[in-house]
Order: structure tokens, then C-alpha cells, then sequence
């Protein structure tokens, strides 16, 4: 049974924190994940982060966009059309900690020349991250507890040129009940209905964001975004 609480996040585990997790259950998850984003929007959350990060730089300088907890590469894909769109040199590169993902990334972002992904676990590896402008964690702080995001923020923060994008969940009561019914209508996957209750409920509140980033050097700006997002950008100080 999956429990939700306002007051804490829970601490029960997802099936796809599995590394290795492959297969067909892989790809069926992956096909729910996209099916998700593109019907709530959520990419267009960490897009728009990006673009606020860039506004007012120069346009020939070539931007490296980092994702972390990259999956199927499939925000990266969509950082690359918004880049074509907006005539914005890009270098792309996405880390993930499961290596059967990082294949299924490669295969499918083969038309993205400028894209690379490599299986990094960022906890286990401290000292792997590349060089990069703008770090994008998508719906991926919440898998971890408060030490841990601390802990990457701060490397984060001290690597980044210009700053970091967070779009991930609002711990809510309503967004909790709304996802099992949308669960049970749209998503084919037994582990994306089991994992996406338990992301909500893994969730944030306003006050526990806030908490984190008063430990986080860098001008912060946090808003709440449709459908139960929060956005996070964090400017660096250098």
C-alpha cells in the first residue's frame, strides 16, 4: 500500500531506482514517462528555466546544458529542438546511473550530433562530473533524501558557470489522488502507476525547498508551476 503524508516525504522506494531494471518493463516505463510529460507539460518547466538562465547572454557562445538522471535522453532531445528554435549553440550531455537506460538514450537521440550520455552515478562518483554551464535536474531531487540533494547542490552549484534548473514535484494531497486517477486511465506501465504515486508522495513542500536552499550559495527563485511542479533556478554566484 502506498502511503501518502503532508507533513513528511516518504521513504518507500521506487521500482525504476533499480539500476537494473531492463527489458521490456524498461521500455514500457519509458513510453508512460514521455506519454506523461508531454500530456502535463513538464519539460516545458526546465525549458523555460534555461532560457531565463540565458537571458541577456551572447548568443554565439555555445551553452553546455548537463542533464542528470537522464533516462531516455528525451528532455535533452527537447533541449536540442529548443536550441534549433531559438538559434542557441548547445552541447548536451546526459548522466544516468542505470546503464541499460543509457543505451535505450544513444539509440533513440542518434540524430543529436551534439549529444553524449554516460553512465555516472553521482553519489558513487563524486568526482566524475564534467564541465558544464547549466545543470538540469528534471524529476530527479526527489528520489533522494535531504543530506543527499544538499550534498549535490553544492557541487553543483561550484561546478556550474551559470546555474542549475530543478523541476520536480509538489507534495500534495490532490496531486497524489489525481495522479492514481490518471494513472488508471492513461498508463499502461504497472510500475509507472507505482512509481508516480510514490514520487508525489516523495515530493516537496513550499518550506522544505526553501529549507534547502538557504544552504546553497547562488540567488534563488522558486515558483509553483501546473501541473504540481516547482521550478527552482538557481543562479550562481562566481
Amino acid at each position: 500500500m502506498i502511503s501518502y503524508s503532508s507533513k513528511y516525504r516518504t521513504e518507500q522506494t521506487e521500482i525504476m531506482d533499480d539500476f537494473n531494471l531492463q527489458g521490456d518493463e524498461l521500455l514500457e516505463l519509458l513510453t508512460d514517462l514521455k506519454r506523461v510529460n508531454k500530456m502535463l507539460g513538464g519539460n516545458a518547466i526546465s525549458l523555460n528555466g534555461i532560457g531565463q538562465l540565458l537571458e541577456g547572454r551572447p548568443a554565439n557562445n555555445t551553452i553546455t546544458i548537463l542533464d542528470i538522471g537522464c533516462g531516455d535522453g528525451e528532455m535533452l532531445r527537447q533541449c536540442a529542438k529548443w536550441a534549433t528554435k531559438n538559434r542557441i549553440k548547445v552541447q548536451l550531455i546526459g548522466i544516468d546511473a542505470n546503464a541499460h537506460i543509457v543505451k535505450e538514450a544513444e539509440k533513440r537521440s542518434r540524430e543529436i550530433k551534439n549529444a553524449t550520455f554516460k553512465v555516472v552515478n553521482v553519489f558513487a562518483e563524486k568526482e566524475i562530473l564534467p564541465e558544464f554551464d547549466i545543470a538540469l535536474c528534471t524529476l530527479f531531487l526527489h528520489h533522494f533524501k535531504e543530506p543527499q540533494i544538499e550534498d549535490l547542490l553544492h557541487r553543483l552549484t561550484g561546478k556550474a558557470k551559470v546555474g542549475v534548473v530543478i523541476n520536480d514535484l509538489h507534495r500534495s494531497f490532490w496531486a497524489f489522488w489525481l495522479f492514481r486517477l490518471y494513472g488508471s486511465l492513461f498508463l499502461k506501465s504497472r510500475i509507472a502507476r507505482h512509481d508516480g504515486l510514490i514520487s508525489v508522495a516523495r515530493g516537496f513542500k513550499r518550506k522544505e525547498l526553501k529549507r534547502i536552499s538557504e544552504k546553497i550559495e547562488g540567488f534563488h527563485q522558486l515558483k509553483w508551476k501546473w501541473a504540481y511542479r516547482y521550478q527552482w533556478i538557481i543562479r550562481v554566484v562566481k
